[in-house]
């Protein structure tokens, strides 16, 4: 039985086809990849017999391999019908047309032959013509290449195309297979099963099956990333699910889906899982001899990686940081590029949220296919607000423009007018805003985007003129600050706010989304089912609103696993309002010298916020001179974050008292079991600061009939709370104290937030 290779033209040839290097520092989004507004501008000039935008497939059998390709033609040009029918493939340019030959890039070529030899076999034509037309960005002058060629020379073509990609389609073919087999024979990789935890595999293998979301409050402890993952993977053995995304927000989350992997491996699953890191985490940097303006491993990066690819592939299964740093090396390949070519032939991804969810870095090559045939596992998806609001808006400030207004008057005119256009709307922003500081409207700023769009093309044009990176490092800036607006803007419905504040001669524009529900939604609607999952979706009501659940969507909420007897908890009742903190920080410091002599073990106090902590410690290490203590800093680096949490250890000769702060990047995440804490002390009910920005989001949801105040300050305010208490109980053996201090604590709509087993407090 033959082996079916779904694949679409267009990745097809580029595996074979794509060479050269990565271009450095700037990567336009237009420059010689299909550009709509030329695309259209072209496509007018077609006759009436002529079509636009034409789906082509065709099966193309090699050994024991079936091709099945598919892709959309940008022309067919029929004309008077008197000689061969031609296939018309556009690419739009901001560089020179004089430097783009008929052999320059033998990529397009290659696209446009596949599709002549489609619609060849198609309508059993003996001759087909082939076009190249090139579309100078912002000119708009054509340059044109034609070729014809028989049908024979078309399949002649094409043969060789997919035996180049044969080795390829083998390996991946053979290691479906063995994964399959695997995963079939894998079982759990535990004796047993926490105590709710078969549950929650058991709905989120349904949701899969269902094609549908899932929206799971499940608790710490009870083991959410292989219940999450084992489920997926099964699903993906019966050929229901193709690939799975595991989205977190976190480095230290990402850890623990590569350890639930590799203990699956342990157990003998073979498959693909692919690590990302952050670009500026992983590049090899100048040292190893990538300079701003040339790297060693982004030049010839195309003439390398399909080698890299294969031998990765065929030799490694864990492909973490390490293991593509290592085949990096050995390859001499860009490593953030060899991770992003490496996720996108793995059968599991563990990246950050941006990826799927990002308008501005989500896989753009990713085939509809193939999302159709992914699941979504999104880990401590309480975060998904907050980022999603952030990805969505976009922010632009005059003074960029004006820098670059400057720098380009003499250098380039046509920049120079195009930058100055955008610099004026902004005056007349300021100039409309009078006296007020802030200006907040409904709507976008009108003639804002043809000005960017414009500014766009000419930054373009100058980008690529080959120029160092540091020449051109303010352009690039405020270029990619443009086309992120111009990207969110298309966004931009009732669910947005504009809003501008206005500095002396600064201008600081702002698109901003306020509710992010509909477009997560419809960034997931490609993808077959969606798995959002946290110990804190509390209340989940608010966060199936807020991450854009439907009505037909599941919704799972499993209780603790752990005993009452586990959690010794405690309240208490001053108050740690802002105005309050100076009178009631005697009373807190008093309570932790008590606590921390009663039960001399590891313990971890959080507090709202930097100086509220160093305030705090310092009048708490005026008590205790001799304890050893510990300070969360501002902006530590990874290998100090690793130190502080590596402190709490369980044979340590005195306890640890470590001060962080909630919503930080020691309140989640980490897990600290045992011995290694047994105290934890919440201070205050986590309410974000007062700010402009929340409090047009609180009217924003006022106005749309909901609770305003609740949905901008307590509930995101109280997660922070429950995932800083969360750090307590980690397993069935754990024992610890938790104190919770504010008197909010004990009114209804602060307890009722609290989980059930916290709700047995003692006041102190």
């Amino acid at each position: 039985m033959p082996h079916t290779i779904q694949i679409s033209v267009r990745p097809l040839v580029e595996y074979v086809f794509r060479s050269g290097s990565i271009t450095s520092g700037f990567r336009t989004a237009t420059t010689l990849t299909e550009g709509t507004r030329a695309h259209q501008q072209v496509q007018r000039e077609y006759g009436e017999q002529d079509q636009k935008e034409v789906h082509l497939e065709a099966e193309i059998p090699y050994e024991d391999l079936v091709f099945a390709v598919e892709g959309r033609c940008d022309g067919l040009i029929i004309g008077d019908g008197n000689g061969p029918v031609m296939i018309d493939e556009i690419k739009s340019t901001s560089g020179n047309l004089d430097d783009i030959t008929e052999d320059t890039y033998p990529v397009h070529w290659a696209q446009a032959k596949m599709y002549a030899y489609m619609y060849a076999k198609l309508h059993s034509t003996d001759e087909m013509a082939v076009q190249l037309t090139y579309f100078q960005i912002p000119a708009g002058d054509m340059k044109r290449f034609r070729r014809t060629f028989r049908t024979e020379e078309l399949e002649q073509f094409v043969l060789e195309v997919v035996a180049a990609y044969a080795p390829y389609a083998y390996l991946l073919r053979d290691h479906a297979i063995r994964r399959d087999e695997s995963i079939r024979g894998l079982s759990f990789p535990f004796p047993g099963y926490r105590a709710g935890q078969r549950k929650l595999m058991g709905a989120v293998y349904k949701t899969i099956g269902e094609g549908r979301r899932l929206f799971a409050k499940a608790p710490t402890g009870i083991g959410k990333t292989i219940s999450t993952l084992f489920p997926s993977i099964k699903a993906m053995g019966e050929g229901t699910v193709q690939r799975i995304f595991y989205l977190t927000a976190k480095t230290i989350t990402r850890t623990a889906a590569e350890e639930a992997v590799a203990l699956m491996e342990a157990g003998g699953l073979h498959m693909h899982t692919v690590t990302l890191t952050a670009k500026d985490k992983i590049c090899f940097g100048e040292e190893e001899g990538c300079g701003k303006d040339s790297c060693v491993f982004s030049e010839g990066y195309y003439d390398r990686i399909n080698g890299a690819i294969l031998d990765l592939l065929q030799n490694e299964t864990t492909i973490s940081r390490p293991v593509i740093e290592a085949y990096a090396r050995k390859h001499k390949v860009c490593p953030f590029e060899f991770s992003l070519d490496a996720a996108y032939a793995a059968d599991a991804v563990i990246c950050d949220y941006n990826y799927v969810f990002d308008p501005r870095v989500s896989f753009k090559r990713m085939p509809e296919e193939v999302k159709k045939r992914s699941v979504i596992l999104v880990d401590e998806a309480h975060n998904l607000v907050d980022r999603a609001r952030s990805m969505f808006s976009a922010e632009l400030r005059k003074s960029m423009f004006l820098e670059i207004q400057r720098a380009y008057k003499e250098i380039n005119p046509g920049l120079y007018q195009a930058v100055k256009k955008v610099n004026t709307r902004f005056i007349v922003f300021r100039k409309v805003s009078g006296e007020e500081e802030r200006m907040v409207g409904s709507h976008q700023p009108e003639l804002l985007d043809e000005l960017l769009e414009e500014f766009v093309m000419h930054a373009e044009a100058e980008l690529v003129t080959g120029k160092s990176a540091e020449e051109l490092d303010q352009l690039l800036e405020c270029y990619f600050a443009a086309q992120a607006y111009l990207r969110i803007s298309k966004l931009y419905d009732d669910r947005f706010v504009t809003y501008a504040e206005i500095d002396g001669s600064e201008v600081f524009l702002k698109l901003f989304c306020l509710d992010p529900s509909y477009l997560l939604q419809q960034a997931g609607k490609n993808y077959r089912s969606t798995i959002l999952f946290s110990a804190t979706l509390t209340p989940l009501m608010y966060y199936r609103d807020m991450l854009g659940a439907e009505e037909e969507d599941y919704s799972l909420s499993i209780p603790s696993p752990f005993s009452h007897e586990q959690l010794d908890v405690r309240l208490m009742p001053v108050s740690t309002r802002y105005k309050d903190r100076d009178r009631s920080k005697d009373a807190i410091v008093n309570m932790l010298d008590k606590l921390v002599k009663e039960k001399p073990v590891n313990t971890l106090i959080f507090l709202p916020s930097y100086p509220y902590m160093q305030d705090v410690y310092n009048a708490f290490k005026l008590l205790n001179p001799d304890l050893e203590t510990q300070v969360q800093g501002h902006a530590m680096r990874e290998e100090e974050r690793e130190q502080f949490l590596s402190s709490y250890q369980v044979d340590r000769k005195e306890p640890l008292i470590g001060f962080a702060v909630m919503g930080g990047i020691f309140s989640e995440g980490i897990d600290l079991k045992g011995e290694r804490l047994e105290s934890v002390v919440v201070v205050g009910v986590g309410l974000p600061q007062l700010s402009f920005e929340n409090d047009i989001i609180k009217e924003y949801f006022d106005r749309n009939e909901k609770n305003g105040y609740d949905y901008a300050y307590v509930y995101p305010g109280m997660n922070k709370v429950l995932q800083a208490g969360g750090r307590l109980i980690r397993s069935e053996e754990d024992r610890g104290t938790l104190v919770l201090v504010d008197d909010r604590f004990q009114t209804r709509q602060y307890n009722a937030l609290l989980p059930e087993e916290w709700r047995h407090y003692r006041r102190i």
